[in-house]
């Protein structure tokens, strides 16, 4: 059996939290097991840990998640990165190709998609490996996991049943009729008297099945070569170019918690401290929750059941119940991340300007972590200067090697050659100055660091 994770989109619903390049699955505000905070994301992947499935599990990510990805997973998590976004079908294909022609897995194996973020107890991936036996027995074309509705919900799909059948262990399983999407309440109610299940987006099936979907549509299974080609694949999700195309399904149903934490509402429903970040919050605000960002306090007195929610993106202040409009009433644009996790560390902005003759300044705050390094690149349309303000580091500075620490000040031109090893975590504060301030400007010339001193010294 091999597992695919799907991390993708970009995240306006938990806005300010979440932006273009954070989404919803990476942020640490969940209450974990050692008592810090985790992510959607690392819960997930810890619980593939217990299970022993880490080992068979890649994850089909984006360019722009691929940095967050390996800074709270290690650098040993195994990705398939897209070359652009282009939704499930895509994604799923490449990734399959993937595990046929570079890992050498049989076309036969059962393969298992899942989303990165489902908030589940560790026993759903139980039924998750139940899932591999469902196909081997059934030979059915496609299987998947329906979560039991314990109420009428618009907000989910609804898998149908025409018969229920049993394996020779006897778990119950059922055979599919169709699919409902997101009906009204009523609908809603009478689909669940009918043995309905909530469609949690758990697809399994055999590589082969979807190398020959590749075929016939005249697509390379070989994962170099579907590269090339990932744009003139159809920009569709798997739902209906595989799943509901298929004649024979079958779904195992889950009673346990199953939620989709991707509202404000849903999600505070799981952090069980009122108050996340520097801030007050009287007694009296019965149900509110603040979670904050920021360096400075949030106050709340006597306000019940609100969100309040504080990044260097902005601040949101809603009603619990209306916190799902954000996207209705917020104009996202092109606005700038002000904050971001990269393999190496993060960074925020702390400042922004673009004066009238199109000059820009930008300055960020950046840690970089203990033992963790930069690439070493260059820039073609901006220059820095680099003020250090904690730690210390090995720095490459146009073929010199040299250690900075606190207080020292670094100037790099454009086109110098640069990179920074951490010897313990180092902040520093950049100032970025150019007529094109954007994070496309980077020339990469090399990652590891290893090879990047031989680069050098050589």
């Amino acid at each position: 059996m091999q597992i695919v994770l799907l991390s993708g989109g970009s995240g306006n619903r938990l806005w300010p939290l979440s932006n273009e390049t954070r989404s919803k699955q990476f942020l640490k505000i969940l209450n974990g097991a050692s008592g810090k905070r985790e992510s959607m994301v690392q819960r997930v992947w810890s619980q593939l840990g217990l299970m022993n499935l880490q080992s068979s599990a890649v994850i089909a990510t984006g360019k722009s998640q691929v940095e967050l990805l390996q800074n709270q997973l290690g650098y040993e998590v195994e990705l398939v990165t897209e070359p652009e976004r282009r939704d499930t079908f895509p994604a799923i294909a490449l990734s399959v190709c993937y595990l046929y022609s570079v890992k050498g897995v049989s076309p036969r194996d059962i393969a298992i998609v899942l989303p990165v973020d489902p908030y589940v107890d560790t026993h759903f991936f139980r039924k998750v490996q139940e899932l591999e036996t469902l196909m081997q027995e059934t030979g059915a074309d496609v299987g998947l996991i329906g979560v039991s509705p314990d109420h009428p919900s618009s907000k989910f799909g609804y898998i149908v049943p025409q018969s229920v059948s049993r394996l020779e262990n006897g778990t119950e399983y059922l055979n599919v009729s169709h699919f409902v999407e997101k009906p009204e309440e009523e609908a809603a109610r009478s689909l669940i008297e009918h043995k309905a299940l909530w469609n949690c987006g758990v697809f399994a099936f055999r590589l082969e099945y979807v190398l020959e979907h590749l075929l016939e549509r005249s697509f390379p299974i070989q994962y170099d070569e579907l590269l090339r080609q990932y744009r003139q694949v159809e920009k569709t999700s798997f739902d209906y170019a595989v799943v509901e195309q298929a004649k024979n399904i079958v779904a195992l149903p889950y009673q346990g918690l199953w939620k989709d934490l991707g509202t404000w509402d849903a999600l505070t429903e799981e952090i069980h401290t009122p108050l996340v970040g520097k801030g007050t919050l009287t007694d009296d605000s019965v149900n509110t929750h603040v979670i904050n960002e920021l360096d400075i306090p949030i106050t709340v007195i006597g306000a019940p059941n609100l969100i309040v929610a504080a990044s260097p993106d902005g601040i949101l202040v809603s009603e619990k119940n209306a916190s799902m409009r954000i996207k209705e009433v917020l104009q996202f644009g092109d606005q700038r991340p002000m904050y971001e996790e990269r393999r190496w560390g993060r960074y925020r902005v702390l400042d922004y300007i673009k004066y009238p003759n199109g000059h820009e300044v930008l300055t960020k705050r950046i840690c970089v972590l203990q033992g963790k390094n930069l690439s070493y690149q260059y820039h073609l349309l901006r220059s820095e200067v680099w003020t250090v303000v904690s730690g210390q580091g090995e720095m490459i500075l146009d073929g010199t090697v040299r250690i900075i620490g606190k207080g020292d000040v670094v100037i790099i031109s454009a086109e110098a050659k640069h990179s920074l090893r951490a010897i313990t975590d180092i902040e520093i504060i950049e100032v970025q100055t150019g007529s094109e301030l954007i994070e496309d400007d980077i020339v990469r010339l090399a990652m590891d660091w290893d090879e990047i001193k031989i680069s050098v010294l050589n």
